[in-house]
């Protein structure tokens, strides 16, 4: 029996040039999308949109979801900080009742703040057990998610810089055969490798190999902070004749003008974590940058250990920091501003259909599009920090916060509706909570 949804009278921004913006109604039939037009007669159960902004579904190209236990730990932290802080200190004493408890929790608040699809970056397979842990959290949620099985973190010594440890090849092809056998499913797989510079070449060799033996997409953090930027990542992969379409670079903050090209050329794809890039000294957000060489990149939350972790904070700073670059280049020789800046529109396709883009699921979400899967939010824009509303991007990208995110559907599921979670809210947090304290004992009798 086909179920049907109707979303009545919003003011639609579709992500779709060939849609565009209007005032409609979006048809959905089980879990796709049908139309996006005025004035629709269906027999279907009806949401009222009115005074809304009906968009595509945020999407998050990079984020640790594992760390939702140790939120806020390391406010202060710069990279450098960070690597100490949490990788060598919380990640080796993570238990795998933590890694579920944080990816319900850390999906949960995505699916909250109206982000529908995550690439869950997921580097803390200390055992098989954690593997497990974190894909099963995810499909609580029933949140579209990239699943990145990453190393392992026991050592920061043993596993981060020039690491002759490989991630487990058996281990991700048991993953691959438990939980990913159609890729038609909400889940999918990746590989989440360390890269040149954080590994010795014939790990970086045999991880690359790894993820092509499979077909797998490959993510990998490049060139941020004073130290990664040095290591020159992405023209050792090019010497190594690893670059290609199937793999995403994230932040890219100290990238040559010959490693721009070298991906542009070999069809990569970037992602960009504004938020965390600014406070942790990784370096300026490359946005504007990469747009500018004919790229697409996405935005991501990263970590939640120093950053908030919805998508209207990464808009934000992406849009502030790559203006403010800008601006800043332009004071000191008293030069006019030039008009090519991010506008709010490019930070939304960043947002949106540039991240489904960069996930490898552009065919299937990112814009409301007839015939795509049905991953749709709703902005209720009646609050006064909305309200009145001139230009719907802009008060999507500039004026809106969680608070107004009041529907969220995924796959033509309600997640959330009329501001509510339809879950247990009160579990994950209790089992989030556990883990948190649990986390803190641990490492507090660690280091005595």
């Amino acid at each position: 029996m086909t179920t049907k949804t109707l979303i009545r009278g919003g003011t639609v921004v579709s992500m779709d040039p060939q849609i565009g913006d209007l005032t409609a109604d979006v048809l959905v039939e089980d879990d796709k999308i049908v139309s996006v037009e005025p004035n629709i007669s269906a027999d279907a159960e009806v949401i009222d949109a009115s005074d809304s902004i009906v968009i595509p579904g945020f999407i998050d190209t990079h984020r640790h979801t594992w760390e939702a236990a140790i939120r806020g730990c390391a406010p202060n932290a710069t990279l450098d900080d960070y690597f100490v802080e949490v990788l060598d200190t919380f990640a080796p004493v993570y238990r795998a009742e933590d890694v579920h408890a944080s990816n319900v929790a850390g999906s949960l608040e995505c699916l909250n703040a109206g982000i529908t699809t995550l690439v869950d970056w997921s580097h803390i397979n200390n055992t098989p057990d954690h593997s497990d842990a974190a894909i099963t959290g995810l499909q609580e949620t029933g949140i579209r998610a990239q699943y990145a099985y990453g190393s392992a973190n026991l050592s920061l010594a043993e596993y981060w810089f020039n690491s002759k440890i490989t991630i487990p090849g058996d281990d991700v092809r048991r993953v691959r055969d438990t939980y990913f056998s159609s890729e038609d499913g909400l889940l999918t797989l990746a590989l989440a490798t360390r890269g040149t510079g954080f590994c010795m070449e014939e790990v970086v060799r045999a991880e690359w190999k790894l993820a092509r033996e499979l077909g797998i997409p490959i993510t990998v953090h490049v060139s941020m902070g004073r130290l990664a930027g040095r290591f020159a990542m992405i023209k050792t992969l090019d010497d190594y004749g690893l670059l290609g379409p199937d793999t995403t670079y994230i932040h890219c903050c100290h990238f040559s003008d010959e490693e721009w090209q070298l991906v542009k050329d070999s069809g990569g794809k970037i992602s960009v974590a504004p938020q965390v890039e600014l406070s942790m000294g990784h370096g300026w957000p490359p946005v504007l940058l990469s747009r500018r060489l004919g790229l697409r990149p996405s935005l991501s939350v990263d970590v939640v250990t120093t950053a908030p972790g919805d998508m209207f904070t990464e808009m934000r700073a992406a849009f502030g920091a790559d203006r403010a670059r800008v601006h800043a280049e332009k004071y000191e020789p008293n030069e006019q501003v030039p008009k090519e800046v991010l506008t709010v529109r490019e930070i939304l396709e960043a947002a949106t259909i540039d991240g489904a883009y960069t996930a490898g699921l552009e065919d299937r979400t990112g814009s409301l599009t007839p015939g795509k899967q049905a991953d749709i939010v709703i902005i209720e824009a009646k609050s006064l920090n909305m309200a009145p509303v001139i230009d719907p991007v802009a008060a999507v990208v500039l004026c809106a916060d969680v608070s107004n995110v009041d529907t969220v559907l995924v796959a033509g599921q309600v997640k959330k509706r009329d501001g509510k979670l339809l879950a247990d809210v009160d579990k994950a947090r209790a089992d989030v909570e556990a883990s948190r304290d649990y986390l803190l004992a641990a490492t507090a009798e660690k280091q005595q």
